[in-house]
């Protein structure tokens, strides 16, 4: 056993679903998955979270998004959601101030028209990649839209696992 995984499961239920909120701020999300230890592996706590995952109805991943920045927006806070978004979207940080401005723009109309941040998973992509993947979803209608969403959470749900087991 990991000692990240070690770590994880011999945390009280109150200290692991606050470590777990880094991961998906989905309220129902963090408490099955605290409650579902201990956990044998990674493979296993992984498989926990997507069985949890899988559950969630859309006011659950709304609350989830509530904790993700605008993409584009660096969080200044010192916590370690912070620092993940901050190093999960560090494809922004050498972007043309013209990708920016857009970026912000189309953040706002994209906000306007679906009613909550656009969420990308932007682990590895520049800030033209972004914008481009912003474009485009603003077209999707709010079933497609939602989809995708669901899909780009768990992958950083997946990512920030990950994270998670490598801090202790």
């Amino acid at each position: 056993m990991s000692s990240g995984i070690t770590w994880l499961n011999e945390l009280t239920a109150a200290d692991a679903e606050w470590e777990l909120r880094s991961c998906c701020a989905a309220t129902v999300w963090v408490r099955r998955v605290a409650a579902a230890r201990p956990f044998a592996d990674a493979a296993a706590l992984t498989e926990a979270a997507d069985a949890a995952f899988a559950e969630l109805q859309w006011p659950d991943i709304e609350e989830a998004l509530h904790a993700h920045p605008r993409v584009g927006d660096r969080p200044r806070g010192l916590d370690r959601e912070s620092s993940w978004s901050r190093g999960e979207q560090a494809g922004i940080i050498d972007a043309a101030r013209d990708v920016a401005h857009d970026l912000h723009k189309e953040n706002i109309a994209y906000e306007k028209r679906f009613g909550h941040v656009f969420l990308i998973c932007a682990t590895g992509l520049s800030a033209e990649q972004m914008l481009a993947a912003l474009r485009d979803r603003l077209g999707n209608d709010e079933a497609t839209e939602r989809a995708i969403v669901r899909a780009e959470l768990l992958k950083i749900v997946h990512l920030r696992l990950t994270k998670l087991l490598e801090r202790p």
